[in-house]
């Protein structure tokens, strides 16, 4: 895919706040930390559009990005982070359910696991949660940089057995440190915005 314009464009917290203009879109989900703004960098061949911090939980907001003028990528609030209140985590949950119960635009959800480790419970939850309501959805398991590469069958076994997918269900291996992953996922992502 080749990237002639990428720009955060609005945050939004209710749908009277989301984009009008009825274009594609692809969410990027998954648990505080788990690399969300370094995929978007890398896909996106930007160094800082997505913000990287150092403190988990920063992203509060539904972050719409505009790409090449014809699709966005939705940015949502990482999920599993202890210091938000749990107020504040109901009301992130919400705001997500929301979205993604509700938004016709929606067209595929990467749901981002860290390839090192099993897929967390509340990972579980979400990928159950977007089989459940028929969402088409692309695990995305991050920082497989961190791996041998001879133990990437291994690990990736490990996250669909955990997440109990069934063969057809996909797994991208990524990393952003190497590109890992890359053409793969922009392959599958640009079928699901046809």
């Amino acid at each position: 895919m080749i990237i002639k314009t990428a720009e955060i464009v609005m945050s939004a917290v209710s749908p009277a706040q989301y984009p009008g203009d009825n274009l594609p879109e692809i969410v990027l989900s998954g648990r505080s930390n788990v690399g969300k703004s370094s995929l978007i960098n890398t896909l996106l061949g930007r160094k800082s559009l997505a913000r990287i911090s150092s403190k988990p939980g920063k992203t509060q907001t539904l972050n719409f990005y505009l790409i090449n003028e014809s699709f966005y990528f939705v940015d949502v609030p990482g999920y599993g982070y202890a210091k938000v209140s749990k107020r504040e985590r109901e009301k992130f949950g919400e705001m997500i359910e929301t979205y993604l119960t509700e938004r016709d635009q929606l067209k595929v959800t990467c749901l981002l696991v860290d390839l090192r480790h099993e897929p967390t419970e509340d990972d579980c939850i979400m990928y159950n949660y977007l089989k459940h309501f028929g969402l088409p959805t692309i695990v995305v398991a991050t920082k497989a940089d961190k791996i041998p590469k001879g133990k990437w069958t291994q690990h990736e076994a490990r996250v669909r057995k955990t997440l109990d997918m069934v063969k057809e269900d996909q797994v991208v291996l990524f990393s952003s440190e190497t590109g890992k992953g890359k053409d793969e996922l922009w392959g599958l992502l640009k079928k699901a915005i046809k």
